[in-house]
């Protein structure tokens, strides 16, 4: 029997590659890949001349049985994502899964992460971290996340691409409040950027600037010292928050009311109470 080696590779700075990594994928039978095409130009970098079988969420079902068979027929294979390490908000995970349910030994080649890197920059509490990955790109969805976490005293740690970079950064000012949050932009690439800043200066400044590049948002935890019960006031604030930017007041109650004791007919009364004075 084989084994299945997760194989960490740069997250942008092919520098980053490790002694360990370039060794394990010069030794497996072949290579499970992301994207091919972006693995072929890691592997002619570093001189590595291996076969590559593609491996992503749109055929992992298929391609993962025909993987563990030829696993379990003994030889050895590697999987690498398109940068970092596989298998974290990846389908390399399903892989692992289905090794594991098949008695296949599985093994960690350990490399660069984009969430711990910005982490580690953020400039914000490491202490206790919370990994989420991409936010659901269905606004629903994306804001019943937030509503979850909107307690939590982690720093939270988000993937985004530029296209959602605003709206994304709307809903969490609406749902989190105006925290801290460090931008961290091109990680480890020529255009690297940190943008230490708040959640409201962020959307203004995101407005007027075009987001370029990967991001990792990294997002201050609550810091309320103690749990209290939610106030109309401070329900009706998260309410606004949302409304401004750009929600429906309707639905920004209808939200709000799934995190707070409030109906959202008492929200909605109160919002429309307010706007009157």
């Amino acid at each position: 029997m084989g084994t299945l080696y997760i194989v960490g590779t740069p997250i942008g700075n092919l520098g980053d590659m490790t002694y360990r990594a370039v060794e394990t994928l010069k030794s497996v039978d072949f290579i499970c890949a992301e994207d091919t095409r972006v693995t072929a130009k890691l592997l002619n970098h570093f001189e590595i001349k291996k076969p590559l079988v593609s491996y992503h969420e749109h055929n992992a079902a298929e391609a993962g049985k025909r993987v563990t068979a030829r696993l379990l027929s003994g030889e050895d294979a590697a999987i690498v994502t398109d940068a970092g390490m596989p298998c974290i908000s990846d389908p390399g995970e399903m892989l692992v899964r289905e090794c594991a349910e098949a008695g296949i030994d599985v093994k960690v080649v350990p490399g660069p992460t984009a969430a711990m890197s910005a982490a580690a920059v953020s400039g914000l509490s490491t202490r206790h971290i919370a990994f989420h990955g991409f936010l659901p790109a269905d606004k629903k969805e994306r804001r019943s996340v937030l509503a979850s976490v909107k307690d939590s005293t982690d720093t939270l740690i988000f993937y985004e691409a530029p296209h959602k970079l605003v709206n994304t950064l709307s809903d969490m000012l609406g749902f989190l409040g105006d925290r801290r949050i460090a931008l961290c932009r091109e990680l480890t690439k020529m255009h690297e950027e940190v943008r230490r800043t708040t959640l409201s200066q962020a959307v203004e400044y995101y407005r007027e600037n075009e987001p370029r590049g990967e991001f990792v948002l990294a997002v201050e935890g609550n810091t309320e010292q103690s749990e209290k019960a939610d106030t109309i006031e401070s329900a009706l604030e998260q309410v606004t928050k949302l409304a401004e930017s750009g929600m429906r007041p309707a639905d920004a109650c209808r939200e709000i009311a799934k995190v707070t004791g409030f109906s959202k007919g008492e929200l909605y009364s109160a919002y429309l109470g307010g706007q009157k004075k």
